[in-house]
């Protein structure tokens, strides 16, 4: 005999009123939160040595402009152009089958993660003018491969003075993109394994090269994954172009408001502009990070769409439970 509604109900438990546990902790934390912000804006607004009217005023002064395009912008891109390029060359070497081009790219990322960048700059702007004064480009031992067949020629292409060049803005984009080049390997090479090796072995199986497979199949999906710590190396390269004036290089955003603060002895109206630059360029780059990632994440962790409702599979109004 089948049970009938009273009894099913009569085994049903009754109407649970759940009540939410307190956590008196939170409302702590968010008060504490509350009075640490609100000192906070007290102090910029009734301290009047944060001068922040004169800070917008740098801000706009022609030097902090230029050395902000010029230095920070031109240096972060160019930086991040070779790092990037250079990072994945190297991370592929890294997963090489060839034991002596892993150990090369070892040694690269061994050396240049090894160095902070301020001690490297340094050596490129004084360090390398020092020991090559000149540096010729040519056939090796050109001169003498002349004088042995009796030419004039020393099959030397173009020289390259050094001490010029190692105080330029160039020097200092190929010394921060050469040290950038050792963290992206790492990150490309994550971002490398983190493919399954199923999806090169398949596209192999296809015919395509390795060199192929590696463009077409296993980089576009390791962009998931490289994506992220590329966004942040970017906007520690932002940062980090402030260490240009090491090489030395004055126009460049940090160089040029120190120089106003000093020399109008408006020391921390000059720190407030610079920060504001620097804020201002990072969150750019944070919303730009945003949108690549949800490019690149297309597919990945996304829920099932739930299946539309069909009229012919509708349960009947009125229908009970199993």
């Amino acid at each position: 005999m089948p049970p009938t509604a009273t009894s099913e109900t009569a085994d049903r438990p009754g109407i649970i009123h759940a009540r939410p546990v307190p956590h008196p902790g939170r409302w702590v934390a968010l008060v504490v939160i509350i009075v640490l912000v609100a000192m906070m804006i007290s102090s910029f607004l009734t301290n009047e040595r944060w001068n922040f009217p004169k800070a917008f005023e740098i801000m706009q002064q022609t030097p902090v402009l230029e050395g902000l395009l010029k230095g920070t912008i031109v240096g972060t891109i160019g930086a991040m152009v070779i790092g990037v390029v250079g990072g994945v060359i190297i991370g592929v070497l890294r997963l090489s089958s060839n034991p002596i081009l892993r150990g090369v790219s070892f040694v690269y990322t061994w050396f240049f993660r090894g160095i902070p960048r301020l001690v490297l700059l340094a050596m490129i702007g004084s360090g390398v003018g020092f020991l090559y004064n000149r540096v010729d480009f040519g056939l090796p031992f050109g001169q003498q491969f002349g004088e042995w067949l009796g030419l004039s020629q020393d099959f030397t292409f173009f020289t390259l003075n050094v001490n010029q060049f190692s105080s330029t803005l160039i020097a200092g984009i190929i010394g921060l993109g050469l040290s950038e080049a050792a963290y992206m390997a790492e990150i490309a090479r994550a971002g490398i394994l983190s493919v399954d090796k199923g999806q090169a072995e398949a596209a192999q199986a296809l015919g395509m090269s390795s060199g192929k497979t590696m463009r077409r199949i296993v980089l576009p999906q390791a962009m998931r994954v490289i994506v992220p710590p590329t966004g942040n190396e970017t906007i520690a390269m932002v940062k980090d172009t402030s260490l240009l004036s090491a090489i030395p290089v004055i126009t460049e955003l940090f160089y040029q408001t120190s120089a106003i603060g000093n020399r109008t002895l408006l020391i921390m109206p000059a720190f407030v502009a610079v920060t504001a630059w620097y804020l201002i360029v990072g969150s750019v780059l944070m919303i730009g990070q945003y949108f690549l990632e949800k490019r690149f994440s297309r597919g990945f962790g996304e829920s099932k769409q739930k299946r539309p409702k069909d009229s012919r599979f509708a349960r009947p109004a009125g229908a009970g439970g199993a």
